[in-house]
């Protein structure tokens, strides 16, 4: 019994799969088990009378040992090819430190002296309540806001209704609107905020805007 189509066959699969390392790892790990599989089923079922030719054993050895480095090279090119793409999305986020970016969200937070965040109303309202809240959840500030449908700017000073001016932390902007029928109006809220950290350790970039997360994929415009 023969393997030399077999390690034929290999061959030509690990050099045809190149389009993803990975597919390609997979394929030649399946080809490599299969020929070491047949090839002990080779040893197992020989004639012991003509046993196999000891040159084209050793062929078959050295095309084993061949396609078990090939397999070993997958392995580390696939390796290689995670780490230079986690370096290229952390290299590309650096860019966003000290630039002020808008998500979507409504905890930001106080950072020189201000709070900023966008809120949308889907239709006119009648009254428009907006509450600002620390991370205790505890109601620290409160105002009227614009009634008009479409967008607005809203910037919280860090001064509560005690009069006491916040240097620091992270707050939360929830809003109430109603019309003149009493029903609720749907609101969108987005912060904005100087970007102060970036962490690509998960392989995704995730920015820190003074301590609030979101991911570099969620920013919606920046400046």
């Amino acid at each position: 019994m023969s393997v030399s189509a077999l390690s034929s066959t290999s061959s030509t699969t690990a050099t045809t799969t190149t389009s993803s390392s990975s597919s390609s790892s997979a394929s030649l790990v399946n080809n490599y088990q299969s020929f070491l599989t047949l090839l002990l089923k080779q040893l197992e079922v020989q004639d012991p009378t003509d046993p196999v030719d000891t040159s084209e054993y050793t062929s078959q050895l050295v095309q084993l040992a061949s396609l078990e480095q090939q397999v070993s090279n997958g392995e580390k090119l696939d390796t290689l090819n995670s780490s230079i793409s986690a370096l290229g999305t952390g290299t590309n986020a650096i860019g966003y430190l000290g630039k002020t970016v808008e998500a979507e969200g409504s905890t930001t937070a106080l950072q020189d002296g201000a709070a900023s965040w966008e809120y949308d109303l889907d239709s006119t309202a009648s009254k428009v309540t907006l509450t600002v809240k620390d991370s205790s959840g505890a109601t620290v500030y409160s105002e009227k806001g614009e009634t008009a449908s479409g967008t607005h700017e809203f910037t919280w000073d860090g001064t509560d209704a005690d009069g006491t001016t916040h240097s620091s932390g992270n707050y939360t902007l929830s809003i109430s609107a109603v019309n003149s029928s009493g029903a609720t109006v749907t609101t969108t809220t987005r912060f904005k905020g100087t970007v102060t950290g970036v962490d690509s350790s998960s392989g995704t970039a995730t920015l820190s805007v003074g301590g609030v997360s979101v991911s570099a994929d969620d920013v919606l415009a920046i400046s």
